[in-house]
């Protein structure tokens, strides 16, 4: 058994590379062989949001608090709301982050590919596509 102390771990700033806005991350696991999962929670300030990418072995995210939106490349925008867990398939390309005028906070799971291949990083998300209005919510 493992048990890793949460003061170990400090919060990060994300990059701005690869993120629009203020983000900040939380590790919560990195796997170490066999495993390959890694879980992060990340938060975001209102209008903050990922660049596009893709996970080799998918994505899930599970919303702990706030607002937020989801685009896969070709769909509408969702919203995401409280207890809400979204599965993003392998290789797809994506972004996430907040709403406009809310914080956002998600649980984001992932593995890396068998040959140790993660995220890929593509361009950052125009604010034409992210003011897009989310579609309506089902359910």
């Amino acid at each position: 058994m493992e048990i890793i102390r949460a003061a170990s771990r400090p919060s990060k700033k994300a990059p701005e590379s690869n993120f629009t806005g203020d983000v900040w991350q939380d590790e919560v696991i990195v796997g170490k062989a066999p495993s390959r999962m890694r879980a992060t929670n990340v938060s975001f300030t209102p209008g903050a949001r990922t660049a596009w990418h893709s996970h080799p072995v998918g994505q899930v995210l599970f919303v702990v608090s706030g607002i937020g939106r989801l685009q896969i490349e070709g769909e509408p925008v969702h919203e995401l709301r409280p207890g809400d867990t979204a599965r993003i398939p392998p290789d797809t390309r994506h972004w996430h982050g907040a709403a406009p005028d809310r914080f956002f906070v998600h649980l984001a799971m992932s593995e890396t590919s068998e040959s140790g291949g993660g995220t890929e990083w593509f361009e950052k998300v125009s604010d034409e596509d992210y003011s897009r209005p989310p579609a309506p919510v089902e359910g």
